[in-house]
């Protein structure tokens, strides 16, 4: 049987105003636009680097 992968639910909580644009730019990667924006994202090395980089801007929560 195939393992489940895990996914990752990221919300966009703060403003991009007065941000560094690494910042701006990790965000756009992530694909977030706006506050209270939300996209669901494989749980990966990549993906966790890009969070840990902006937690101050977003909300993460594990899904199945």
């Amino acid at each position: 049987m195939a393992k489940k992968e895990k996914m990752l639910k990221i919300t966009q909580v703060r403003s991009l105003i007065d941000q560094k644009p690494k910042h701006r730019k990790t965000i756009e990667a992530l694909g977030l636009k706006r506050i209270r924006h939300t996209v669901v994202k494989k749980d990966t090395p990549q993906i966790r680097g890009m969070i840990r980089k902006v937690s101050h801007l977003v909300s993460v929560e594990e899904i199945d």
